[in-house]
């Protein structure tokens, strides 16, 4: 780049991050070949659970399968359409429907038949979750166990909510056990929780240093990296990764490298963005302009608390604190207490929360400006975004809206929002630079 301002250089780990993706959905289709069990559920699940049922248990999480899916548009196109054939309607979540007609055609997206689980376990706090899984173990003719999460936010936890999900997923155990007709291995999961506590509070720790000048990280760049909490936040090697990448990216913080050489100006963006128009971020760096995150890419796994100056800090895991995990009901009750604390789920009980953690992003992030999905593709993160889009304005930053959907390029309107990005752009008083 002729007129960079900081140096740049790819990540060294980039290589391991996809090798390590690819690994995941090859693991889960060959599961059966060895004996091990599938399983599937939403990214957002207590996936250290299923854990506890052994070494060889391999889950499908559902909404980067769905993304995956929208990557390849002939492919999605077909998924769509057979989930809108069966009756299902086209403002429904658009992951949801692709996993469906993924089902539907019998056809996995990283090839052959569609891999069906052994059982589905799942978590209810968006409002698509429940319905999810309930229609595709229908369709799979798979057993299914749901845990409600749907408690109030975090900061009102009471001990009556928190043992209400607790006893919940206490239960799931017993239904796993029944369900698969393994033995559950309490030493597997509390080692799964731990790796899942470390993986979450590492990713957090990776987005805190996106705080320095130049950004180290590009968000384009952080959706293929936090994908890996999504398939996996509880195994080791997800949290090991984790590690490595804090390291590398704490190392680019020291010597001033750049995700964007001729950063300028610092965006954040919110909610899941048009996976197949993934290169409307690279036209914003022809401005200068990096996006340092969003509340999605920070919260969805990355799990953080609030100083008493309120500032977002990683969150402290437990056995830093001297807390002891010995026992399922001590692992299980901490396990639940770390989950309900992630920042992407407190938006969905009111819409003033969004915008206060949404706020305290652009403070300690040096935000100049917001561009916000109105995703149609996304019930539960879009709910209330037209609040947060006059909170932001209030509080004196400039907003951009723009219409689309995370998984239905139909709905995505390429040189419509590029036309919109351009007049943000103008308010920004930012020019296109010769690249």
């Amino acid at each position: 780049m002729s007129n960079a301002r900081y140096p740049t250089e790819p990540l060294k780990c980039w290589a391991k991050a996809k090798e390590l993706r690819e690994q995941y959905y090859l693991n889960y289709a060959r599961a059966k070949e060895n004996g091990g069990l599938r399983w599937s559920g939403s990214a957002a699940t207590l996936d250290a659970i299923p854990a506890g049922l052994g070494r060889d248990v391999y889950s499908l999480t559902g909404e980067p399968y769905g993304a995956a899916v929208s990557l390849d548009r002939k492919f999605n196109k077909a998924c769509q359409d057979a989930a809108e054939s069966a009756g299902y309607a086209r403002d429904l979540c658009a992951y949801m429907r692709s996993y469906w007609g993924s089902v539907m055609l019998n056809k996995y997206a990283f090839g052959g038949e569609f891999p069906r689980p052994d059982f589905n376990f799942q978590i209810q706090i968006c409002c698509s979750h429940a319905k999810w899984y309930q229609v595709a173990g229908k369709l799979e003719n798979t057993p299914t166990y749901f845990v409600d999460l749907s408690v109030g936010p975090h900061k009102r936890l009471t001990e009556d909510r928190l043992m209400y999900v607790t006893n919940q997923a206490l239960d799931g155990v017993e239904w796993l056990e029944k369900t698969t007709g393994r033995k559950f291995d309490d030493e597997l999961f509390i080692e799964a929780v731990k790796n899942e506590m470390r993986s979450t509070s590492t990713w957090a720790k990776i987005c805190e240093l996106n705080q320095a000048r130049p950004a180290p990280l590009d968000e384009k760049s952080m959706y293929a990296l936090y994908v890996l909490a999504a398939l996996s936040k509880s195994s080791k090697w997800c949290a090991d990764f984790y590690d490595e990448l804090y390291d590398e990216v704490k190392d680019r913080v020291a010597r001033g490298i750049a995700a964007v050489g001729n950063e300028r100006c610092r965006v954040m963006s919110d909610t899941q963005p048009p996976w197949a128009f993934l290169k409307i971020f690279r036209y914003l760096e022809e401005y200068g302009v990096v996006s340092i995150g969003s509340l999605y890419t920070f919260g969805l796994k990355g799990i953080w608390e609030t100083t008493a100056e309120g500032k977002w800090v990683p969150r402290t895991p437990p056995w830093e604190k001297g807390i002891e995990m010995n026992t399922r009901e001590q692992a299980m009750k901490l396990y639940v207490d770390w989950n309900l604390s992630k920042p992407e789920f407190q938006q969905f009980y009111d819409p003033t929360i969004k915008s206060e953690m949404m706020l305290q992003i652009v403070k300690q992030w040096g935000v100049d400006g917001a561009m916000l999905h109105l995703n149609r593709g996304c019930e539960g993160l879009s709910l209330g975004i037209m609040e947060n889009r006059i909170d932001l304005g209030k509080a004196g930053v400039p907003v951009m809206t723009y219409e689309g959907n995370m998984g239905d390029e139909r709905e995505f309107d390429e040189v419509r929002t590029q036309a919109r990005v351009d007049a943000f752009m103008e308010q920004l008083d930012l020019r296109r630079e010769a690249v």
